[in-house]
């Protein structure tokens, strides 16, 4: 299957302070000379925090490895784990359709996604909250028909469970992963007729559900923004796991009086980061003065962290003060 770039892309990518600091530590498992082994982790993370991987991102990570672009292209076009065009704010569910579920009912589930979704795949709901599309092989054939949703597997579906699935995400429920007629992991579908003693003191989910459950690290929740990504071999204390409901602040579709304002008055707004806020609507000082800090956050999400918080921050602080002065 042909996969390509999307034809709009953002202007720049790079990594939040705690992404970056991961990426270093992810990069250090590897000797000398084979940074790129890191590039798929790499590459997932950064669309972990974008919510889908850009061309700026591709690169990014390619430049943190020391690779060539078209090294770091072939990675990402080539695993269906790669989303190379915007997918929705909530979630992008990958039915798999071949031969096991394709057998057991996936084209029911493409239905669903059909009717519930959008008519073709990688097009996005009439909301933004939802996307899918049909993938090869996920390699869960003993509990198909299933598909990818985030980080989880959701298995053993039917029409009437996948679009109890949708339903439940966008009334901002998060539905358990694995499987969804009842069994443990893939048993027999009558129940196990051998290794009876492990019935015992097992957890209510399979390892993989279980630790996506405990972690509370799957699926995109219901306001558009991802968990804060958590690492589970640190300890509790040094996870990051508070979420931030972010607001759209107020913007313009052209500036006002059609000339936007020289935000270069505030110090650290070079050119770049200029373009990129005229881009979201943002052309005067004005308007920076008036963000709260949910809308910060906003900002910051949808400039793919090129500007850090503190930085946009610094803006607002700086943006009051000088609009204090103008209007006095």
């Amino acid at each position: 299957m042909l996969r390509r770039l999307h034809e709009e892309q953002p202007t720049s990518f790079s990594f939040t302070s705690e992404n970056k600091a991961w990426a270093d530590s992810q990069i250090k498992k590897y000797p000398a000379g084979r940074e790129a082994s890191a590039i798929i982790p790499l590459l997932w993370r950064a669309q972990e925090q974008e919510g889908w991987l850009t061309r700026p991102a591709i690169e990014y990570v390619a430049d943190l490895l020391g690779m060539a672009y078209m090294r770091a292209l072939e990675v990402a076009t080539f695993y269906f784990m790669f989303h190379l065009k915007p997918v929705g704010n909530i979630a992008h569910i990958q039915v798999c359709g071949t031969l096991s579920c394709m057998l057991c009912g996936a084209e029911d589930l493409i239905s669903v996604c059909k009717d519930k979704i959008a008519p073709n795949p990688h097009q996005l709901s009439e909301d933004g909250k939802f996307s899918w599309e049909e993938v090869e092989c996920l390699g869960a054939c003993s509990n198909a028909p299933m598909a990818q949703i985030g980080k989880d597997y959701f298995e053993d579906l039917t029409k009437e469970s996948i679009g109890q699935i949708i339903d439940n995400l966008s009334a901002g429920r998060v539905p358990a992963p694995g499987p969804q007629d009842g069994r443990f992991a893939s048993e027999p579908k009558n129940g196990l007729t051998s290794l009876m003693e492990h019935e015992s003191g097992r957890t209510k989910f399979n390892g993989s559900v279980q630790m996506a459950e405990d972690l509370k690290d799957t699926i995109k929740r219901i306001n558009g923004t991802e968990t804060k990504l958590v690492t589970p071999w640190l300890k509790s204390s040094d996870r990051t796991t508070s979420q931030v409901k972010m607001k759209k602040p107020k913007t313009l579709k052209f500036p006002k009086k059609s000339v936007p304002e020289d935000l270069s008055k505030i110090s650290g707004l070079g050119g770049k980061a200029k373009i990129a806020l005229n881009s979201l609507g943002i052309y005067h000082v004005s308007q920076i003065s008036n963000w709260e800090t949910n809308e910060i956050y906003w900002v910051h999400s949808n400039l793919s962290g090129s500007l850090s918080l503190n930085k946009l921050k610094s803006f607002v602080e700086q943006a009051k003060k000088l609009q204090t002065n103008k209007d006095g």
